[in-house]
């Protein structure tokens, strides 16, 4: 692929959309490049609405020496991706559509985006305390098998969970949003910079040194609050 040939973005989205999707009601290019982060092997995301589709899907190309990444929706199946990243907290949809620039509208994008952006606004469902002590409690079973570990071939991806597991309790008892890959530091630095740096110095130092002691102390501060490490009188599913 020579990226000298590239059609600039929203060109490319343009021409893609009437080769592929004429008739649709509507198409909104996102992603890293309408937010000025597009590296050299970013691709162009476009969000598709037909109301001709009987069923949401997504499919891959490469058009205009770029690839493209489409997520094709009629009129009515983008509000059960609503309630689907709703309920996981990741309302990756909903993104896309408040940032993305209109490629087509005949006249249903505006109310699409206002919904969209009411739930980023509303934020995620709030953990229950029950929800956080059961939290507690397995983020506390992956410490303990971090902190036992004496094979550096598990001991890589049990920190890999407890990474995974720390970042969505911060994240989640702040009702705020999570995120997977690059977005769980990006998601982490909006919501507290000072934390993320924390949390990024503790995992750095033990994947340099295979130090634990700093991401032991980063979890049971941010453990702490909220009562510490939980494994005595949890208890889940029993019958009262």
């Amino acid at each position: 692929m020579h990226n000298n040939k590239r059609l600039e973005p929203l060109n490319a989205a343009r021409q893609f959309v009437e080769k592929y999707f004429p008739n649709c009601q509507a198409a909104l290019l996102a992603g890293s490049v309408v937010r000025g982060e597009a590296t050299t092997t970013s691709d162009l995301d476009i969000v598709i609405f037909d109301n001709e589709v009987k069923k949401p899907y997504r499919e891959s190309f490469i058009e205009f020496e770029w690839p493209i990444e489409v997520f094709v929706h009629n009129l009515t199946s983008y509000k059960n991706y609503f309630t689907m990243d709703y309920e996981r907290a990741r309302p990756s949809l909903q993104k896309m559509l408040v940032e993305g620039i209109v490629v087509k509208d005949d006249g249903i994008v505006e109310q699409i985006k206002k919904e969209a952006q009411q739930i980023l606004e509303n934020g995620p469902q709030h953990w229950s305390l029950q929800t956080i002590d059961a939290k507690r409690y397995f983020i506390k079973d992956v410490l303990d098998d971090f902190i036992g570990c004496t094979t550096i071939h598990e001991e890589l991806f049990i920190v890999n969970m407890l990474a995974e597991l720390i970042s969505e309790f911060i994240l989640r008892t702040n009702n705020k949003w999570v995120g997977t890959s690059k977005w769980v530091f990006r998601l982490l630095k909006a919501h507290d910079e000072q934390l993320a740096l924390q949390f990024f110095e503790a995992f750095n130092f033990y994947y340099e040194t295979k130090d634990k002691t700093q991401i032991i102390t980063f979890v049971d501060n941010v453990l702490e609050p909220f009562g510490g490490r939980l494994f005595e009188g949890f208890s889940m599913g029993k019958a009262k």
